[in-house]
């Protein structure tokens, strides 16, 4: 080798050597994201206190009022605390073999997580927050299944036992490198993780239960449904944490999140609302804010990976089927899921499951979906996460319904029942005027 080119190749080796450190270094904290998550968990846990607390609340008789909101804010205790404990390490650390379907306890009681721990370029315990407000809520949302009838102690054992035993693992197979995750399924922000579990799980509960005394013959109408329009508006607003906030990174995936987003609440809105018209006569207020709850529910999975034209199809979608669900279920089936959780949460995180795999679709407006992978290979994917979700949900929640029936009991006498919940579990009222 000449002198000349050795020269040459030892400037070369200095000119690459800064880029090969760089590309050694480890992620450094970004400010810009981490300021986002932590705005994103506020307007998540918000989503539950006050959002669904008085949204739920409302919906109820006014004899019930308190229990609802005593049943949400008991449970956004009782998990974060449990979260903390080795809920998150199930959920999210390496389980070892067993990775595949659930995690291990090397991050129990946030071990080794400190100050200046990163997962990506966010603090961890950010992120750990941030999953925490999804676990809050989704077994919030199985109460209106069983509202104005279930004993506050069974609740709380229900909620405990299949936070750990179907939300964790259903968690980790979709988010946390689990089985789901590794054959693609596609949920940005939680139509199998929260919707189609708790939604399942609801109908189990509806069914395991029984109907209220008195349903359907006895009118059971919303007691204050102010108070559940503005339930619905802090829904709406926290929504775009759930969703946009699952992007981890204030960046183009998080702003085209909240655009699609909003789309999906308001066509899914307006949808609820002319389909009461035209079969009923009169658009309702309750109509208008079901439609929207459809409607973000149904574009929670597919929020990260469509584009306008998806939303506003998916939203349509939703207010439409979500609407026929929720009236076969009453008043066909006469099947008493007390404020529709399953055919707006469970009903709506199918359908966008399964139309994140037709409207990510680059030629639909979508960010495409893996190399090699077609639509129709990618709808079969979907419909396997959303099968393995349902049975797995389904079964362990039936299995703990029966267990807790069988030792404390589950629901309250008819005595009870007809007193109300707040004076008897919890004796106060909701209103002394």
């Amino acid at each position: 080798m000449t002198v000349r080119n050795l020269t040459r190749l030892i400037v070369a080796l200095l000119l690459a050597a800064p880029a090969l450190a760089l590309a050694a270094e480890p992620p450094a904290l970004n400010m810009a994201n981490t300021a986002w998550m932590l705005t994103s968990s506020v307007l998540v846990l918000f989503m539950t206190i006050p959002g669904l607390a008085l949204f739920y609340g409302g919906l109820v008789r006014t004899k019930n009022v308190l229990s609802i909101l005593m049943q949400c804010f008991a449970i956004t205790c009782m998990v974060s605390v449990v979260w903390v404990l080795f809920a998150y390490s199930l959920a999210f650390s390496d389980g070892g073999a067993s990775n595949a379907w659930l995690g291990g306890m090397g991050k129990a009681l946030m071990a080794g997580i400190g100050v200046n721990t990163l997962k990506g370029d966010i603090p961890e315990t950010v992120f750990a927050m941030f999953q925490m407000t999804f676990a809050i809520i989704a077994p919030a949302l199985v109460v209106g299944a069983f509202a104005e009838r279930m004993k506050f102690s069974a609740m709380m054992l229900f909620s405990l036992f299949w936070l750990l035993l179907v939300y964790v693992p259903v968690c980790h197979w979709v988010w946390g490198d689990g089985w789901l995750q590794k054959l693609g399924v596609m949920d940005f922000a939680g139509g199998t993780v929260v919707h189609i579990n708790a939604g399942v799980a609801a109908l189990v509960a509806a069914l395991v239960l029984g109907n209220r005394k008195g349903f359907p013959e006895t009118a059971m109408p919303p007691h204050n449904l102010t108070m559940t329009v503005i339930g619905a508006c802090m829904l709406w607003v926290g929504w775009f944490g759930f969703n946009a906030g699952s992007a981890l990174a204030a960046n183009g995936t998080a702003g085209m999140t909240m655009l699609v987003t909003h789309i999906g609440a308001a066509a899914g809105s307006l949808t609820w609302m002319f389909c009461e018209w035209v079969r009923f006569g009169k658009p309702s207020v309750l109509g208008i804010v079901t439609g929207m709850v459809a409607g973000l529910g149904t574009i929670t999975p597919a929020s990260g990976f469509v584009g306008p034209l998806g939303a506003l199809v998916i939203g349509v979608t939703a207010g439409l089927v979500c609407f026929f669900a929720t009236n076969f279920m009453k008043r066909s089936l006469r099947l008493d899921d007390s404020l529709d959780v399953f055919p707006v949460h469970g009903v709506g995180g199918i359908i966008g499951t399964l139309l994140a795999g037709v409207f990510a679709a680059t030629a639909l407006g979508g960010v495409g979906f893996a190399d090699g992978v077609t639509m129709g290979k990618q709808v079969m994917t979907q419909l396997t996460g959303i099968f393995a979700t349902a049975v797995w949900s389904g079964a362990i929640t039936f299995v703990l319904l029966k267990l807790i029936d069988a030792t404390v009991g589950l629901r309250v006498t008819i005595e009870q029942e007809t007193e109300g919940l707040d004076t008897v579990l919890h004796n106060e009222t909701g209103y002394n005027l």
